[in-house]
């Protein structure tokens, strides 16, 4: 279990995210057109998981405009943005924005994905969401950066995580 904040009140999450080091967990997630996307079907490439509460909120919504520009010139990289809203929000968000250099996946229909990354907030006023956290997984399918913002209104480190790659 993680401590982080929620407009500077303490919250968790269920877990902790993976080790740099660990093999990243395989997960099933929902696409736009309600297919079924795993971290397997990305074997070889280079992938940012970008994980947020909602695309609905103005931090969530920065963080994919922010990957979007920041990976369009990414050799070998692809950028899923993950959370528990709907594959059509998701959808309608991007078509919106104009958005076409990230993948949007979902987790609505189970836990697998935030049980095996640690990041579902367990307590607070987002408890069942997913906690704004960034992994990196390079083309072996290894964890190499992790940041679970410590205050989830905030955005992540992204010249960090993209000096990762």
């Amino acid at each position: 279990m993680a401590q982080i904040k929620f407009k500077g009140n303490a919250v968790h999450s269920e877990g902790n995210l993976p080790k740099v080091g660990d093999t990243a967990p395989n997960f099933t997630l929902t696409s736009g057109d309600l297919s079924s996307k795993s971290l397997s079907d990305f074997k070889g490439k280079k992938v940012i998981l970008n994980i947020f509460p909602s695309i609905d909120t103005g931090t969530c919504a920065m963080s994919v405009r922010q990957f979007n520009e920041k990976a369009a010139g990414l050799d070998n990289t692809v950028v899923l943005c993950i959370s528990k809203d709907l594959p059509f929000a998701q959808s309608r968000f991007c078509a919106a924005e104009g958005i076409e250099n990230v993948v949007t996946l979902s987790d609505f229909k189970d836990n697998a994905f935030a049980d095996a990354y640690g990041v579902k907030f367990a307590d607070g006023p987002l408890a069942g969401l997913l906690s704004r956290s960034v992994v990196v997984i390079n083309e072996e399918g290894k964890v190499v950066y992790t940041e679970q913002v410590e205050e989830t209104t905030e955005e992540p480190d992204y010249d960090k995580a993209l000096a990762s790659i």
